[in-house]
């Protein structure tokens, strides 16, 4: 049975119902798309999540708790249980025990940039792009540690191309070529409210990427998670790929998440404010988990400790600690769990039944995505690591405004004036330009305060400054 009789035979025909138009590379396109789509799966997220409503049942919220976490303390240097979880953190770097892992998808359209957001430039001074900081940062970790430290980039079917030329424009920044992997994300058909499979075009289905979530089904089917095991890697150092202040090799992350016995950790921020637009760490009946900020209830969002902070604090940032064990587990074809798919009703263009290509006011169809963080209730002694957010989190999402480039670049020049400060540099009181770091000389205050002391450099403070 080929393609077209299949999808025909399921319900679906209306896919393949331009066929006698199209060209043959428009033919070959389509039975690709049509490849990529599991059928079975299709029916049972329409099942559920079309024709069933939302498919999420409602959550009984009155039983939940804020997650605990594992709060930084006054001073890191002299506290034992920090310097443990960093000694165990340094051995799994030096050993080769851990890879990076970004999850690069998305395009640069947020901030009116054609192009993947990785490629985007946002640093003060040399504006280097998202994907040079974070080569930077990661060849600077295996300086330090001596180790491979590989690092698996996820793009998407729209940005792949763009992407891998980018790199090889560019040289890799440096990084050897073998070191750095490359795999799309996958991608799900959007559907009608009646379960069928929208065509955006006579000869195209509307694909789209399957959410972050999708990564480790994608780390599986690309081989990635079995190239991993045969090169000894065990740990993961998760994050997206719009935040240029996070610590791909953070040994103080990797240590905790080794001296729980966990098989996931993430990373916490205290929320700003009741609304922020992070996730929640919570516990509901025993069993850890993130509940979005869209989902929490405003009395919740609003409940206060008696000392006055957010009794819900515990942001979500999407920086995780992940074993590779079990996230394959996840994805095995054996395995009696897997991470559930979500429903996004969006608007979507269409085709009408003359071929003509329609867009709508309101929302017509349904996307299907995965959250990574809904790997947490599946994981053995999950545990959250506070953070700040110079040392974390500063993301490039909006054009303007909260978590702009604008605000990005703040965030990078107040990092690295508190480099200076603890180097005992003295910036002038008047000084308003900008100040930039490079990873290769320093990615932490600690080790500028060391690469300083021992080559130290003429500072012109008339003009901006950068350090590299």
């Amino acid at each position: 049975m080929d393609k077209k009789e299949l999808f025909e035979s399921r319900g679906q025909k209306q896919v393949f119902r331009f066929w006698g138009e199209l060209s043959e590379e428009e033919r070959a396109n389509l039975n690709s798309q049509a490849a990529e789509i599991d059928l079975e799966e299709l029916d049972k997220l329409v099942a559920t999540l079309v024709k069933g409503g939302s498919g999420q049942a409602s959550v009984d919220f009155s039983a939940l708790e804020p997650a605990p976490y594992i709060s930084i303390p006054e001073n890191v240097d002299t506290d034992p249980d920090w310097q443990e979880a960093k000694r165990l953190g340094e051995e799994a770097l030096e050993s080769g025990k851990v890879a990076a892992f970004t999850v690069a998808g998305g395009q640069g359209t947020r901030l009116g940039y054609d192009g993947p957001k990785g490629t985007y430039p946002v640093t003060p001074v040399k504006q280097k792009t998202l994907f040079q900081v974070f080569a930077e940062k990661i060849q600077a970790a295996r300086v330090r540690y001596g180790c491979k430290l590989p690092w698996f980039i996820m793009t998407s079917d729209v940005n792949h191309a763009a992407t891998v030329a980018f790199f090889e424009e560019n040289k890799n920044f440096g990084l050897a070529e073998d070191s750095v992997v490359f795999f799309r994300q996958g991608r799900m058909p959007a559907v009608d409210h009646d379960g069928k499979i929208i065509l955006e075009s006579k000869g195209s289905i509307a694909m789209s990427p399957d959410g972050h979530g999708g990564a480790l089904r994608a780390l599986d089917r690309s081989g990635s998670f079995q190239a991993m095991e045969d090169d000894g890697i065990e740990i993961l150092s998760y994050f997206q790929v719009d935040n240029p202040l996070v610590q791909p090799a953070d040994p103080y992350f990797i240590g905790f998440h080794l001296k729980s016995g966990s098989t996931l950790s993430s990373k916490m921020l205290p929320k700003a404010y009741e609304k922020e637009k992070l996730g929640h760490f919570c516990v509901l009946n025993g069993v850890s988990q993130v509940v979005e900020y869209s989902d929490m209830p405003d009395e919740l969002c609003a409940l206060r400790d008696p000392d006055g902070q957010l009794s819900f604090r515990a942001g979500s940032i999407a920086i995780h600690v992940i074993d590779v064990k079990f996230a394959r587990s996840l994805v095995a074809p054996e395995s009696t769990v897997s991470l559930p798919f979500h429903r996004a009703d969006k608007k979507i263009p269409f085709v009408n039944e003359a071929g003509e290509v329609q867009k709508t006011d309101t929302p017509n169809g349904v996307k299907f995505e995965m959250f990574v963080f809904d790997s947490i209730p599946f994981a053995s002694n999950p545990i959250v690591i506070e953070t700040t957010r110079l040392n974390d989190f500063s993301p490039v999402k909006n054009a303007e405004g909260t978590d702009s480039p604008e605000t990005c670049k703040a965030d990078q020049i107040k990092l690295f004036r508190e480099w200076f400060t603890a180097a005992g540099i003295e910036i002038p009181s008047d000084y308003d330009k900008a100040i930039e770091v490079s990873a290769l000389f320093a990615y932490t205050e600690d080790a500028f305060v060391e690469a300083w002391s021992k080559k130290p450099q003429e500072l012109d403070f008339s003009s901006e400054i950068y350090v590299g």
